[in-house]
């Protein structure tokens, strides 16, 4: 009988044992299923610091720099003001720095306040790339982007050569302390100052506000009556420009040519009210950025400039192609 009971209790130890260890294992399964993913490690961090987020020309930027992000297994953060605000940009900018990301990309909008920032944050170590607007005598490391000068060059010979070196001319601009924007003016009125039909009659600056824009534009033919073409050197300023000209029956008597195409600019010029306009490559500009600042980090030389494709198209040239490079899809 003794035998008996102690072979039981054997058994049901055993027993005991075996469904603890079995059920503890289950357990150990079921919490291991259900504990969050671990987040996925990148090679690098790199931030976007656009002039303006909510902008379609800065969206195609941050397209095609978070393509590339994407395809080389880069954390890419886009963040900067929602409205134009450079002192909010540089603020940003400078917590961006201070969160030590690997890499930094902006615009430089003013090379007077640019330079030693650029400067500041390449002594902390953090490579900096310019994009679309350049400090050339900064410290960054390369700068991709267009030739702004050339392309208020090429819109300048462009007009003169639509209205056969003849017209009153009005130039609407984003923003008068920005760099790009007075390279682009620059380059503009050396390219007609030895047409002697053509006169620049006012210069008005939008800060990048298609409203302001407008209100400028009605202003100037208020004031200025013979004034018969204009040149709006900001993505905002041809639409604005546009409108009021369309408002006032003047499509007709009244040369446009714009800078970008956004999908206000494309109908504009579709219906003959913006004659022409200059295209850049924002897609390819943080696209390429992106490839630019990977090789330096990786110890491979990079070229100090790289000028994306400018050009002047008019509605013959419709649709742009690749659209990737100008269009944004809503």
């Amino acid at each position: 009988m003794k035998r008996f009971l102690y072979g039981s209790c054997i058994l049901l130890l055993s027993v005991s044992v075996t469904l603890s260890i079995y059920f503890t294992f289950k357990v150990l399964s079921i919490e291991a299923q259900s504990k969050p993913i671990p987040p996925k490690k990148y090679d690098y961090h790199f931030v976007l610091v656009p002039e303006e987020l909510d902008n379609d020309y800065w969206r195609l930027v941050e397209k095609g720099a978070k393509d590339a992000a994407k395809e080389h297994h880069v954390l890419l953060e886009y963040v900067g003001p929602a409205q134009a605000d450079l002192k909010e940009q540089i603020k940003t900018i400078e917590r961006s720095a201070a969160s030590r990301v690997d890499g930094l990309l902006t615009q430089a909008l003013n090379e007077k306040q640019f330079t030693p920032l650029i400067n500041k944050i390449d002594l902390q170590g953090i490579p900096v790339i310019t994009i679309d607007t350049d400090a050339p005598k900064s410290n960054r490391i390369a700068y991709i982007g267009t030739n702004n000068y050339y392309s208020g060059f090429i819109a300048g010979l462009a007009l003169a050569k639509d209205l056969k070196g003849k017209a009153n001319v009005a130039i609407i601009t984003g923003r008068f302390e920005a760099s790009h924007q007075q390279l682009r003016v620059q380059g503009f009125k050396d390219a007609v100052k030895n047409y002697k039909g053509i006169k620049v009659i006012a210069i008005e600056e939008s800060n990048i506000s298609r409203v302001q824009a407008a209100e400028k534009t009605y202003t100037i033919l208020k004031e200025h009556p013979e004034v018969n073409a204009f040149f709006g050197t900001s993505a905002l300023d041809g639409i604005g420009i546009a409108k009021v000209i369309q408002q006032f029956h003047r499509e007709n008597s009244t040369y446009i040519i714009s800078f970008d195409v956004l999908p206000e600019t494309i109908a504009y010029l579709k219906e003959g009210v913006i004659e022409a306009t200059v295209v850049q490559e924002p897609y390819e500009m943080g696209y390429q950025a992106i490839k630019m600042m990977i090789a330096h980090l990786e110890g491979k030389r990079i070229a100090n400039s790289i000028y994306t494709e400018t050009k002047v198209v008019y509605r013959k040239d419709l649709p742009l192609v690749p659209e990737r490079n100008y269009e944004v899809r809503r």
